[in-house]
């Protein structure tokens, strides 16, 4: 696990919600304070699906929704004149980028061991941190998987030009 510090707040957050920079993510959670505290849930509401439209992958090909189409919902309750009190966003890397993540290093880590690479976005009123986990269906006695997720973070935030410490 690592932090990165983001050092512009209102670059990050242009990046962040006007932008495709992070729509490589689903969302787990969001949790956003302004002048009400918006709770939202990821996972993809079954009883909104019929059984077909929930089995069949073009229409639902993750258990969580992905940041694109919720990028404008949050952008909706964060705008304004006001910044807000805080907010946090508990994201998860498309299960279909982990295999390039892996092959980042010599490792015996199948893509199947991993239930997710996590991305922690929050604001405490003060300052932006960003988070990195990983998830994973097994243990393993090794931190290779979270090495590998914190360099491909780094360099996921260099290739956007977002500076953190």
């Amino acid at each position: 696990m690592t932090s990165f510090k983001i050092k512009n707040v209102k670059q990050f957050m242009g990046k962040f919600l006007n932008s495709e920079a992070f729509d490589s993510f689903l969302v787990e959670e969001a949790s956003i304070s302004t002048y009400n505290t918006f709770l939202i849930d990821g996972r993809q509401n079954r009883d909104f699906y019929t059984t077909e439209e929930w089995e069949d992958k073009e229409i639902r090909p993750y258990d969580f929704s992905e940041w694109k189409t919720l990028r404008p919902v949050c952008y909706s309750l964060i705008r304004g004149r006001r910044t807000p009190g805080s907010f946090k966003f508990v994201l998860h890397l498309i299960p279909d980028y982990v295999p390039s993540i892996l092959k980042g290093g010599d490792t015996g880590i199948t893509p199947q061991q991993i239930k997710a690479l996590v991305l922690t976005v929050r604001y405490d009123g003060t300052g932006l941190t960003l988070i990195t986990g990983t998830s994973l269906h097994t243990f393993l006695p090794d931190k290779s998987a979270d090495e590998l997720w914190d360099k491909a973070m780094a360099r996921f935030l260099d290739r956007r030009e977002i500076e953190y410490q």
